[in-house]
């Protein structure tokens, strides 16, 4: 079963100085069978407010692609908004 990459952007509710306690949430949501976190990195939007570049992999055959991703990460609170940037297929 082939896996692909996807990079989201995450933006939270409020400024947060620390990202990682809104990782560890989003990680905890994410049904673990499907999706794995495999990066993360702050990414600087303006006056202090930072969004989440999230990079996840999960498997290529994912019934309704990114839909259910989507969902879940904007189930978690402190979310605001999510916008998928980019899906590549993993070769290896």
């Amino acid at each position: 079963m082939a896996q692909v990459l996807v990079v989201l952007k995450v933006y939270p509710k409020d400024v947060m100085e620390n990202l990682e306690p809104l990782v560890k949430k989003i990680e905890k949501a994410l049904p673990q069978e499907k999706y794995k976190i495999a990066k993360w990195e702050p990414l600087d939007i303006a006056f202090g407010y930072k969004a989440l570049m999230l990079y996840v992999t999960m498997p290529e055959e994912t019934e309704g692609g990114t839909e259910e991703l989507e969902e879940v990460i904007r189930g978690v609170d402190e979310v605001d908004n999510v916008e998928v940037e980019y899906i590549t297929r993993l070769a290896f």
